[in-house]
């Protein structure tokens, strides 16, 4: 052992020791930093096919029985943006029973929205009363 190390000021024994730790810790914050941001990502394609749900059984309980689909469809896709609007896939039904149902399905993206997206697809489902016709 150096002697003269040994007899050195505690803090210039430790010199760059924060680098090193700072260093060896930084790959597993930028992976918990990605995973976070994933989960973000997740989240938000739930709240949009909520809302796309809820858009496009707003807009079917007012159109008429045969333009019910398309209404539905353009209503549920209208808010989305083009990187969720691409695997996204709005439906409408009604059992004529005066109850409409729309269920939207959107892709979650991974990492950066429009570019890959997982094999997961996120469900939204809604349903109303369909408006009285006078």
């Amino acid at each position: 052992m150096n002697m003269r190390a040994a007899l050195a000021p505690p803090a210039l024994r430790d010199r760059g020791q924060v680098t090193i730790e700072f260093l060896g810790m930084t790959p597993t914050i930028i992976v918990t930093l990605i995973a976070l941001w994933q989960v973000v990502l997740v989240g938000y394609t739930f709240t949009l096919a909520g809302n796309a749900a809820d858009e496009a059984v707003r807009q079917a309980t007012a159109a008429e029985q045969g333009a019910r689909q398309g209404a539905c469809e353009a209503a549920g896709l209208k808010h989305l943006s083009d990187a969720w609007r691409s695997g996204a896939s709005v439906t409408c039904g009604g059992s004529g029973s005066g109850y409409v149902t729309a269920d939207a399905r959107l892709q979650v993206p991974v990492l950066f929205p429009g570019t890959l997206t997982f094999g997961f697809t996120v469900h939204g489902h809604a349903g109303a009363v369909e408006e009285a016709k006078p």
